[in-house]
């Protein structure tokens, strides 16, 4: 598949009150109340231009707020991209702690390659490294804290799917998820739904049936140093 056939070039929208209104007749893929009591459209208070489609509104505490109904389709679009793909041709990057619980989990549940903690200069891009990998596509869970894995990926021609909030940047990045990339009940949330998807775009999931694991199985389980360390 050419790249230029997913490089992110968000079209143009109707406005995110008209937007966030509709979502309410539209169908989610979780209720509504769920997708919010998991933060996944809270933001941090730093807004890129990249971002500006992709948020609703700003809150008066400085946060700005990612409309639900976005990161909706976008996670329906990643996992009809995804399916396309043999498993084990699917790398999945994590630097951030709490996002490594929760790819961890997809890629068991999707057959998917789990890059957890430090990505290794010249894992994909140096012929020479042992261990290099040769996916043919990769997703990271935060294109500024996966930059090694972005940087290489697109240097060598892989196209990138990125969870993104409010602060990230598209420079790399071929298909854009926006959500909140930092929480870690809204990591797992996201890619609970992710593995979902994917799995029912194969057909090896029915569309009304969910996978055995949880959302709760995706959820990092952290202690008070790693509190402190994330």
């Amino acid at each position: 598949m050419a790249e230029d056939e997913i490089k992110e070039n968000p079209p143009e929208t109707p406005s995110p009150e008209a937007s966030q209104e509709t979502a309410i007749v539209e169908e989610l893929l979780l209720p509504r109340d769920t997708l919010l009591s998991a933060g996944i459209h809270i933001g941090t208070r730093i807004k890129t231009l990249d971002m500006e489609p992709f948020i609703y509104r700003v809150r008066p505490d400085g946060l700005f707020i990612l409309d639900v109904k976005k990161t909706d389709d976008r996670i329906r679009a990643a996992a009809r991209f995804l399916a396309r793909f043999e498993p084990a041709k699917v790398a999945v990057a994590a630097a951030r702690l709490y996002a490594q619980e929760p790819i961890k989990k997809f890629c068991e549940v999707t057959g998917a390659m789990p890059l957890i903690g430090r990505f290794i200069p010249g894992q994909l891009s140096n012929p020479l490294y042992p261990n290099r990998i040769e996916p043919e596509v990769i997703v990271v869970s935060d294109p500024r804290a996966d930059a090694q894995a972005v940087k290489e990926a697109s240097n060598v021609g892989i196209p990138i799917v990125a969870l993104c909030s409010t602060d990230n940047e598209f420079a790399g990045v071929d298909l854009v998820v926006p959500t909140n990339n930092k929480g870690r009940r809204a990591l797992a949330v996201v890619f609970w739904l992710l593995a979902r998807q994917v799995l029912r775009e194969r057909g090896e999931l029915a569309a009304d049936k969910d996978p055995a694991v949880t959302i709760e199985d995706f959820e990092a389980k952290i202690s008070r140093e790693d509190e402190e360390e994330e």
